[in-house]
This record gives structure tokens, sequence and C-alpha cells, in this order.
């Protein structure tokens, strides 16, 4: 059991966290207020999680302008869909294990 707990990644221990990799495995990209939206978070609790997301390299941002306006959107990288499948397919060993 103890070799499965290894296998989860800290990084989605958060609720956001996991949320925010779920949202960004099924979509190719999605901006800052759809993910707010969707995933019910305040402005600061999203961006805290997003930079941590991004320290680690799981996401990407690009930063546009849409006429005037900013527009922050968010991707998977290549590093966070192999993470977030390792942490799922632990997930799925741990429960499978338990039956």
């Amino acid at each position: 059991m103890k070799d499965f707990i290894n296998g989860l990644h800290k990084a989605f221990e958060s609720r956001i966290r996991l949320g925010i990799m779920a949202v960004l495995s099924a979509n190719e990209d999605m901006d800052f207020n759809a993910l707010k939206e969707y995933l019910d978070a305040t402005d600061g609790n999203l961006a805290t999680h997003l930079k941590a997301l991004e320290k680690e390299e799981f996401i990407g941002v690009e930063k546009t302008f849409i006429g005037r306006k900013p527009n922050t959107r968010y991707f998977i990288t290549k590093t966070g869909k192999k993470a977030f499948e390792d942490h799922l397919n632990t997930l799925e060993q741990l429960i499978k294990s338990q039956k």
C-alpha cells in the first residue's frame, strides 16, 4: 500500500489543482475567467494554485489581448500531462487493490 501512496503527486492534493488539471486535460486551453467559474474559485485562490502548477511546469500560460482587454489562457504541458496521468493511474491501482 505504501508504494501506491508514493506514486501520488503532492501537487494534485488540492481540490482546485486537481480540477485545473482535469479541465486542462480535457480541453486544449482555458482562460482564467472560465476556469474560475467552472471550479467555483475566487480570483486569489485560483491564481495561487495556477502559479503552483506553473512553477512545477505542469501548465503553461499564454497572455494576449482581446481588443484592449488582457486575456490569460492556460494549457497543460507534456510534463503536466504525464504527471497527471501517472497520478490518476496510481489512484486507479490503489482502488483496484482494495477490491
